[in-house]
C-alpha cells in the first residue's frame, strides 16, 4: 500500500509534474512486477519496439537520491533509449538495481 495511487491521482500527478511518460502500469497485485522479478523500486527495465528486454537493472549510476549526485550521474536509461533510438545495441544491458525493497501483497 505504500506509495498507492489510484489511477485518476496517477494521471494528475503525472500531468502535474509535467512528466514525459507516454504510458503507466498500475500494478496493483504485483504480476507483472512479479514476473520480470523486480525487487526493488525503482527497478528499471528497457523493452524494444519488437517486445524483447534489453535492459534490466538501476536508473543509473550512483545509489543515491541526492540532487548532486543525479546530476553527475549516468543515467542507464536515458543512455539506452538514446541508443535504440539511433538504431544501437544498448551498451549496457544489466546492471544491479538499487532502492526500496518491493512490498508484494501475498
Amino acid at each position: 500500500k505504500q506509495g498507492y495511487v489510484t489511477a485518476k491521482e496517477c494521471n494528475e500527478k503525472v500531468e502535474s509534474e509535467k512528466s514525459l511518460a507516454t504510458a503507466v502500469l498500475l500494478d496493483n497485485d504485483g504480476y507483472v512486477g512479479k514476473l520480470y522479478n523486480a525487487k526493488v523500486t525503482p527497478h528499471m527495465y528497457i523493452i524494444d519496439k519488437n517486445g524483447t528486454l534489453v535492459y534490466n537493472g538501476a536508473i543509473d549510476n550512483i545509489a543515491s537520491a541526492s540532487q548532486e549526485d543525479v546530476k553527475k550521474a549516468t543515467n542507464y536509461i536515458k543512455v539506452g533509449i538514446d541508443q535504440l533510438k539511433a538504431g544501437k545495441k544498448i551498451t549496457t544491458q544489466e546492471t544491479r538495481p538499487y532502492g526500496c525493497s518491493v512490498k508484494y501483497k501475498i
